[in-house]
């Protein structure tokens, strides 16, 4: 039995509501770890590369509601005779379920009612499954829209889950395709990330599991060190089996919430597992490439247990595993320009034995369960599954189930005017005849690029070919996009100057008086400059009453 089948899923949720219409341009992403003793300097570099002060041209997410209903959520399932995958790709592709039949468990922490909270990069978040994470250190801009979504057939006749996405932050084109092959004993995932580019881009990627937690859930992987954090103290090298008194790999010893990223020596498979009392719990296997391994815990204070009830109400405790590019989450990594990245994740019952697996022995409890993964899924399998998914990477989609965003076809039309390079879309096309709503987000950017007046846009773009076209058109909203582009890099001399002379223009809009008078009080604050503020700019300028930006209309 093998099947693919595109369905929908009964949640209790809130409408994740319109985005904000507020741009970021803040520098408001906080740094809050230092990096202590025992770390090497390859960490410490990596560390200091490739941070942003924020999330801009995105759009915040925090327009959802508390009042949660019942909703018919899009889904994707991938099912043979031993596993049965749930996909949400409406809602960044989340692999919300993995069924183990032979067990009868769930494999990753799952649950009916879904609640958004202010976590994620773009604030709205929400716990559970298996997320994908790109960009920068947090979760996913991308973590709650629509993916492109399309299955695939390959050569031999399988059918392949395919999503993928431009992601604006970095603009990069990552893609995700899932497979299940009959009588397998793991879901296989093939992630390939293109930097069309004709420079370097800081990279960042990690696969983020949510797993039952449970009295002797335990969790394995091949390294005796870690580098550990507990968010109050310095990153540090720890012994996770050895820390502050307690053996922290049993998830309820931790008391507060915790990051262990294990320091897999080269040579060593890369792996990690949750296992409880009876050796069953979710294996995580990669190729190299996806180099790190990470336990994050909650902790049994009551402000973790708070957060794990508000976030899955009645659905039990959690924990995460996880996998990423870089050895830990507070780096990025140099992705040249043109280069394409690829590997092959694989997750599945790890059914390990329980009294060695649970034992005192650490050594003994990795030698078990590397051999035993080895058993699941060999790592020469997973080399081969890599061939076979470069090899299916440029297939056309066979069938459409889910459109993403528009913001790649803007990005392929803007390096077309530019006469810039573009990658190869057969595998993953930006349609053209996207939704009502994408159109309205991207469509001034278009008409921009075909040579229209400027005549503003309730969306915001980033780069140096935007900021020339802008410059050229020269009008009043395209000054006031300008001098948002500026505050966005924090260039606040720049910033203010351009809101002021884009809020004396005639023709600005009372929408973008509104955000240019917000732009440029913050970047006064910013620079300390607030009293030379409101009262310097010429009367053209005023306003005879106060005006909020809920209100303010084109």
């Amino acid at each position: 039995m093998q099947n693919l089948s595109f369905s929908t899923i009964t949640l209790n949720m809130a409408e994740l509501g319109p985005n904000s219409p507020l741009p970021v341009v803040m520098a408001e992403l906080d740094q809050p770890y230092r990096i202590g003793d025992g770390v090497p300097e390859e960490l410490r570099a990596a560390a200091r590369y490739g941070q942003v002060p924020n999330m801009f041209p995105y759009l915040m997410q925090d327009g959802y509601s508390r009042e949660r209903t019942a909703h018919e959520v899009p889904a994707v399932v991938l099912e043979n005779n031993k596993l049965r995958a749930v996909v949400l790709p409406t809602l960044g592709g989340r692999l919300w379920e993995l069924f183990d039949k032979a067990s009868g468990k769930q494999l990753l922490h799952t649950h009916g009612t879904l609640q958004f909270a202010n976590i994620a990069l773009r604030k709205a978040w929400f716990a559970g499954g298996l997320e994908w994470n790109i960009g920068t250190r947090g979760h996913s801009p991308t973590t709650c829209d629509p993916l492109h979504t399309a299955i695939v057939k390959s050569p031999d006749g399988h059918d392949i889950l395919r999503m993928w996405e431009f992601e604006r932050l970095r603009e990069v084109v990552f893609q995700v395709d899932m497979w299940l092959p009959e009588d397998s004993d793991v879901l296989l995932t093939a992630v390939r990330i293109r930097n069309p580019r004709d420079h370097e881009v800081p990279m960042y990627w990690w696969s983020n599991a949510a797993v039952p937690e449970t009295a002797e859930t335990r969790v394995i992987a091949p390294a005796s060190e870690a580098f550990g954090s507990d968010y109050t103290t310095d990153i540090a090298r720890v012994r996770p089996t050895e820390h502050q008194g307690m053996d922290a790999t049993w998830l309820v010893n931790s008391p507060h919430a915790a990051d262990f990223f294990f320091d897999i020596q080269p040579g060593h498979r890369h792996w990690i597992t949750a296992v409880d009392h009876d050796g069953d719990g979710l294996a995580m296997l990669s190729t190299s490439l996806l180099r790190g391994k990470k336990l994050f815990v909650w902790g049994q204070g009551d402000g973790g247990k708070r957060w794990q009830e508000w976030l899955s109400p009645g659905a039990g405790p959690y924990a995460e595993i996880q996998a990423g590019l870089a050895q830990t989450q507070f780096e990025h990594l140099s992705m040249p320009a043109g280069a394409e990245w690829s590997w092959v994740e694989a997750y599945g019952n790890a059914k390990l034995d329980p009294a060695t697996s649970h034992g005192q022995d650490w050594d003994a409890a990795v030698t078990h369960a590397s051999a035993r993964l080895e058993d699941l899924v060999p790592d020469a399998e997973l080399e081969v599954a890599l061939a076979e998914a470069a090899r299916n990477y440029a297939l056309p989609p066979d069938e459409m189930l889910v459109r993403g965003s528009a913001w790649g076809a803007l990005e392929s039309a803007r390096r077309r005017h530019s006469g810039r390079k573009w990658l190869d879309e057969v595998g993953t096309p930006f349609a053209d005849d996207a939704t009502p709503e994408a159109i309205e987000e991207t469509g001034p950017w278009h008409s921009l690029l075909d040579g229209a007046s400027f005549l503003g846009a309730g969306t915001f773009v980033a780069g140096d070919d935007w900021e020339e076209l802008l410059a050229k058109d020269g009008g009043a909203e395209a000054q006031f996009h300008l001098a948002t582009m500026k505050h966005a890099r924090q260039d606040l001399g720049g910033a203010i100057a351009g809101y002021g002379a884009a809020l004396i223009a005639e023709d600005l809009s009372l929408r973008s008086k509104v955000l240019a008078t917000r732009g440029r009080a913050l970047a006064l604050l910013a620079t300390n400059k607030t009293d030379n503020g409101w009262r310097n700019l010429p009367p053209r300028a005023g306003w005879n009453r106060p005006i909020s930006p809920c209100s303010a209309k084109p």
